[in-house]
């Protein structure tokens, strides 16, 4: 798992280890300055299992819900933005399946072995910044509709291949992002026979290795999403506010929430990865207590991360015109009994254009 702040490193095999008090040994404190961090264990032992089976439960349901009506209520896939959500959902979902390990991981230890071990934090860290990378896609697509509206209609048909293709790119550069994941990740026993997954990074100056691949994480899966879209709903929302249209004010709300969300969730999380490649380059928080301190806010701040794949279905889709329309006729169906061929009849039936789809130009956040 993703450290949270270094503490005085040990050396293991020629390799330096990242003291995560989710990962490593509970340590005594002594004349090498570790600490007794058994009580942060214990935290994470009774914080993060409940808290994650709710994140998880919430996703699937979310996201399963998502999957199904993108690809077999009816055949939505015509817009960008449909198929930035179609992915998004299946990155939740993927990254919603390694919850269970860090659960297990959390009460009792890795008992998965190491290739499982390199497996689950890859596929975790893919997951991690196709999500970042497609928030920022759909944002782009939304400047495109909203600001970019002529050259949105003339690229209307390529737009769609295009979406396809970036979504390609996503993945792929999640991938070569996450290799750090494949490389580094081992699994680290303790003196009471509990074993930890954990990254261990090359022995080298200043730790050059660490530094790296937390800059990277901190750069790509935060920083250029967030100025991304700062700038896209920037524009929006000044495009919005010269609109004279009574759905105006509404995607105004949605553009806030949608931007306060992402900040609030990934900000703390970050801000804490920025102090261990601070600490991993100059260490400066030596105070057992302190060290403590940012261990159980690093938790924390890693648990409110994580429940934006739960968040992303009610954003970014269940908040949209069309898809609450797609969930009440479902409903109806289902409460009415109908058979399969109603439910067929349903998906027919006219429906209301999306109030910001790539065939309407009214100004709204709806999808």
């Amino acid at each position: 798992m993703d450290a949270l702040l270094t503490t005085p490193m040990t050396t293991v095999d020629d390799y330096y280890t990242e003291t995560n008090p989710s990962d490593f040994p509970d340590y005594e404190t002594g004349p090498t300055g570790m600490c007794d961090r058994r009580w942060v264990r214990e935290f994470r032992g009774l914080y993060e299992p409940p808290l994650f089976g709710i994140i998880f439960i919430l996703g699937a349901v979310g996201n399963l819900m998502v999957v199904w009506i993108y690809t077999t209520v009816r055949n939505r896939l015509k817009t960008m933005t449909d198929v930035y959500l179609l992915n998004l959902a299946v990155a939740d979902l993927l990254f919603l399946c390694m919850l269970p390990f860090w659960a297990v991981d959390a009460i009792k230890g890795w008992e998965c072995g190491v290739s499982l071990c390199k497996i689950v934090s890859a596929v975790y860290k893919i997951n991690f910044f196709s999500s970042m990378f497609l928030l920022t896609c759909i944002s782009v697509d939304r400047y495109i509709a909203i600001v970019q509206v002529t050259e949105a209609q003339n690229l209307k048909r390529k737009r769609l291949f295009y979406s396809k293709l970036a979504c390609l790119a996503v993945w792929c550069v999640s991938t070569l992002l996450a290799l750090p994941e494949f490389i580094f990740a081992r699994v680290k026993p303790d003196p009471r026979g509990q074993s930890f997954c954990t990254l261990v990074y090359w022995n080298n100056t200043y730790n050059q290795t660490k530094i790296l691949v937390l800059s990277l994480q901190i750069c790509m899966g935060f920083c250029l999403p967030l100025l991304v879209m700062f700038f896209c709903y920037s524009i929006i929302i000044s495009t919005l506010l010269q609109a004279r249209s009574f759905e105006k004010h509404k995607a105004l709300r949605v553009t806030f929430v949608v931007v306060l969300v992402f900040v609030l969730s990934q900000l703390p999380y970050n801000s804490l990865l920025i102090v261990e490649a601070m600490q991993a380059a100059n260490t400066t928080i030596t105070e057992c207590e302190t060290v403590i301190c940012f261990n159980v806010a690093g938790q924390v701040a890693k648990s409110l991360a994580f429940t934006h794949a739960c968040l992303n279905p009610f954003l970014y889709v269940f908040i949209g015109v069309r898809f609450r329309q797609d969930l009440l006729r479902i409903v109806k169906t289902c409460a009415g009994g109908l058979s399969t061929g109603g439910l067929s009849k349903t998906n027919s039936l006219p429906k209301r254009p999306s109030v910001m789809s790539d065939t309407d130009t009214t100004p709204a956040l709806s999808i």
